[in-house]
């Protein structure tokens, strides 16, 4: 059995906050001790004072968590400046923590440590993955999250599925924080592995309508995109917005091998000498790419698009736990209508399930089912969890 509980306070208090939602948690718990959690928390509180309470309430607990550019739940729907804890306990699947440290200067070796901490553990081979990574470190340093998955593919396989996203700051791009166990951390990489009798499924959407012919990249070096069938990136991009900038509203499609699915990167800054634009990501030469189009209604559309996807894959009766993904980039552009991903998913649901989630710097999960993770932007990710 897999029993999971909620708790989520928009109260400003750090105090009054983790002591409400620790009521809730207790109170629905209805008596057994939770093994395991994830905490997400907007960056003005006081993280420490948080953590130490949830481990002072639940001393043995593996938790981990991040901060956030929003926050949602089945208590309080879409919010920011809020607080969340989702916990789990169960007699059959096993849960634990691991994390790693220095995620920017050394991812790979950042997630073996974190999935060799948190698999020693386990008595059973791991099924899943959640990850919740550094993103900003200080002042625009940043972490690489393709390299992150690369580390933690090595570590677990690549067939693994990992999903997550990689924490925020409510659009300041300064420092972001991780949470594991008691500790608060800036440039570490925490993981959650779930072993045992898990049933899980994960979907994914985005809205965003590809135009124009698919193109091939034919110059590009990491995350710097410099030229589309031998013309700069700047004069693929005039073709389709005229001259409009490159922008988050037209992220980039990029195909995976011959397939129709595709993961998104997100135009950040461009050169207008050399023609080249950087993207949130990286952009491999010889990729299949188009620029998209966005309608809102469409990317708000994609949050039930993801979970209807996760639900028809589900192995099981009855998913007992909602897990959201989604980027800040649509919480941008979404505006106040960003409420209405969480809404679509609630409606969505036959039965009261526990939701819980947050609005990302970037998120992992595979592109279809029994595939390998990849790194996306502007995705709305679901995953179910249960035992029945």
């Amino acid at each position: 059995m897999l029993k999971v509980v909620v708790g989520h306070s928009e109260d400003p208090d750090s105090q009054d906050a983790i002591t409400e939602v620790l009521e809730h948690c207790i109170n629905d718990l209805d008596g057994v001790i939770p093994q395991a959690g994830i905490l997400f928390a907007a960056i003005d509180f006081d993280h420490a004072l948080i953590v130490k309470e949830i481990n002072q309430a639940f001393p043995k607990i593996e938790l981990i968590g991040c901060t956030t550019d929003g926050e949602v739940s089945s208590g309080l729907g879409f919010q920011q400046d809020s607080l969340t804890l989702m916990l789990f306990y169960s007699d059959n699947v096993e849960i634990r923590a691991g994390v790693g440290y220095g995620a920017k200067g050394n991812p790979l070796e950042a997630a073996k440590q974190a999935v060799q901490q948190a698999t020693q553990k386990c008595t059973n081979s791991a099924k899943l993955c959640i990850t919740v990574p550094a993103s900003y470190i200080e002042d625009g340093s940043t972490t690489n999250g393709e390299l992150i998955l690369q580390g933690l593919k090595l570590a677990l396989g690549s067939e693994m599925p990992i999903l997550g996203g990689t924490a925020g700051d409510q659009f300041r791009f300064t420092k972001t924080y991780q949470f594991f166990c008691n500790e608060v951390l800036t440039d570490s990489l925490p993981v959650l592995i779930f072993s045992g009798d898990i049933k899980f499924s994960y979907g994914i959407g985005c809205g965003w309508e590809p135009i124009g012919s698919k193109s091939i990249v034919t110059k590009s070096h990491e995350t710097v995109l410099y030229e589309i069938e031998g013309i700069t990136a700047l004069a693929y991009y005039e073709r389709y917005l005229g001259d409009r900038p490159p922008t988050a509203e037209h992220p980039l499609a990029v195909y995976e091998g011959e397939s129709d699915r595709y993961y998104m990167r997100v135009p950040n800054t461009y050169d207008v000498e050399t023609g080249s634009i950087n993207f949130l990501g990286n952009v491999p030469e010889q990729a299949t790419v188009q620029v998209t189009d966005i309608s809102r209604d469409d990317v708000i559309a994609a949050s039930e698009t993801s979970f209807k996807n996760a639900l028809a894959n589900y192995p099981g009766t009855q998913p007992e736990a909602v897990l959201l993904f989604s980027c800040c980039c649509r919480r941008w552009l979404l505006g106040t209508r960003a409420k209405e991903e969480y809404q679509l998913v609630k409606n969505a649901l036959r039965a009261e399930v526990p939701i819980c989630g947050f609005y990302t710097y970037g998120e992992f999960a595979p592109l279809e089912p029994h595939g390998s993770s990849y790194y996306h932007q502007e995705t709305f990710v679901t995953l179910l969890l249960g035992t029945k």
